[in-house]
């Protein structure tokens, strides 16, 4: 990753100071430790950290194109930019760098503010056009890399990190309660929410174009499904052919993350995601694979011995790490301070340490498995809710309920519950199997009960804030016929 950041002083049109970009591009260090930059050109300035992988001697930043009508600082990596490149080229445009970033200034010069759609990867741009004095920020389809923005006394203030933003003494520090209530309840603000007020998250798939008329969000890409009549439920016959597709979309999609001019390892959790990512990056790599795991004091958490037979078989130069339940209440307080808003659970800390571990060791880029139980349905709250609306055709049923036993035989606590208690806890929203919540209810109502810690004057902010509301009416028009899925 690396981090960028800037300023326009779009109303007043006053010099931006070099010091303050300096102060932001600093606090960011720990994204990009290898090279800073800084361009300035009156009421505009952008700063940049970078964490060299590409075209490490040619890549710095800010960039511009030919003429310096064009300015991009840049936090990701664009993983189809040879093949880029080369139309580009076609095209007749000439690149003084191998690195990415090259690609998009000519893209953008190619397509306009198009040219997002043109790139497969993970992503936070901030791109500068100075013939229409107009600044473009863009983030990838998923959300993956992070970029946050605001507007102070007609200034426009944009970074990797919110505290990159704060480095400006101008710019206040308040809770948002808004944000702070959906957070208890989804465990996450909805975008373009943060943790503080009139700090905004740019969306995933999003655009936002400001220029001195104003500014224009835009989202230019979305997921779409089936709907729940138009599935095509996979027969025995086809079942090879979709396997196939899926093995050839995995083995494109490993290979475009090989291109680095740096090593790429990998994570290593001992399930079914990361070993497969694994087992792919082997095949195209000619070294052995180095690959990093962490494992954990407490048994019902500790996976090792699952990591160990992958490794075993794989053959892999494996580092596994150690956390001790102490540690995770030791360093908890900083893995909030790079999270950046109010946590409601640990997870996070032992993927600090990893990744800690892992840039200790030499290494910038790794491979993992993450997203694939999402895209997959992996996760047991697939099954539950399938479960739970068998259940919700028959709410009296004593025995529906005890299959949710069947489907998590490794938490031993609710085994040993009556089904009073498992009725308190799935029957959740089963009066309404058509709520689009459905799935999520009853996890919802669990984080909820965190609320019982707000303050009157928090209380009386909220009044009679919904935050599922809120979410529900950002659904697409779409998504009440799609399938349950």
């Amino acid at each position: 990753m690396c981090g960028i950041a800037g300023i326009w002083d779009i109303d007043s049109r006053a010099p931006v100071e070099r010091g303050l970009l300096e102060k932001m591009a600093a606090v960011l260090r720990h994204r990009g430790p290898d090279d800073q930059g800084i361009y300035l050109s009156g009421d505009l300035g952008l700063a940049h950290r970078r964490l060299s992988i590409v075209d490490l001697a040619g890549g710095h930043q800010p960039m511009s194109n030919e003429d310096d009508s064009l300015w991009v600082v840049y936090n990701g990596e664009v993983f189809n930019y040879p093949e880029l490149r080369s139309e580009l080229e076609n095209q007749g445009h000439s690149f003084k760098t191998h690195c990415d970033t090259e690609v998009l200034l000519h893209l953008y010069e190619e397509k306009g503010s198009r040219f997002v759609e043109s790139l497969n990867g993970q992503f936070a741009i901030a791109l500068w056009d100075g013939r229409r004095r107009q600044l473009l920020l863009a983030r990838d389809r998923m959300g993956v890399r992070p970029l946050f923005y605001t507007f102070q006394r007609g200034r426009f203030l944009f970074a990797s990190e919110i505290k990159a933003i704060f480095q400006d003494p101008a710019v206040p520090r308040q809770l948002d309660p808004f944000a702070l209530d959906q957070i208890f309840t989804f465990w996450f603000p909805i975008p373009p929410r943060t943790g503080f007020q009139n700090i905004s998250e740019l969306p995933p798939g999003h655009i936002l174009v400001v220029n001195e008329r104003g500014t224009q969000l835009s989202r230019y890409w979305s997921l779409s499904f089936p709907t729940e009549g138009g599935v095509e439920w996979i027969c025995s016959s086809r079942e090879s052919s979709y396997v196939e597709e899926l093995m050839e979309l995995l083995q494109d999609a490993v290979r475009i993350r090989l291109r680095a001019d740096v090593p790429v390892a990998a994570y290593l959790s001992g399930g079914l995601d990361s070993s497969v990512v694994t087992a792919l990056a082997l095949r195209r790599l000619h070294e052995r694979l180095k690959t990093f795991s962490i494992g954990f004091e407490s048994r019902s958490f500790d996976e090792t011995k699952y990591q160990a037979k992958v490794v075993e078989h794989l053959k892999t130069e494996h580092h596994p790490f150690f956390c001790r339940s102490a540690e995770i209440g030791d360093e908890f307080p900083l893995a909030v301070w790079h999270m950046e808003r109010p946590v409601v659970r640990t997870a996070p800390v032992p993927m600090m340490f990893l990744s800690r571990g892992v840039r200790r060791a030499g290494i910038k880029v790794v491979l993992t498995g993450e997203g694939a139980d999402e895209v997959l349905a992996g996760y047991d709250i697939f099954k539950e809710a399938l479960v739970r609306r068998f259940w919700a055709r028959n709410p009296s049923s004593k025995w529906r309920p005890l299959l949710l036993r069947r489907l998590y035989p490794y938490l031993p606590g609710l085994t040993g519950q009556s089904s009073e208690y498992l009725k308190a806890f799935f029957g959740q929203g089963l009066s309404q199997p058509g709520d689009p919540f459905f799935s999520h209810r009853p996890r919802w109502q669990v984080a909820s009960s965190i609320k019982v810690f707000y303050a009157e004057e928090v209380r009386k902010q909220l009044k009679d804030y919904d935050p599922v509301a809120e979410l529900r009416d950002l659904l697409p028009e779409e998504f009440s016929r799609w399938h349950p899925l």
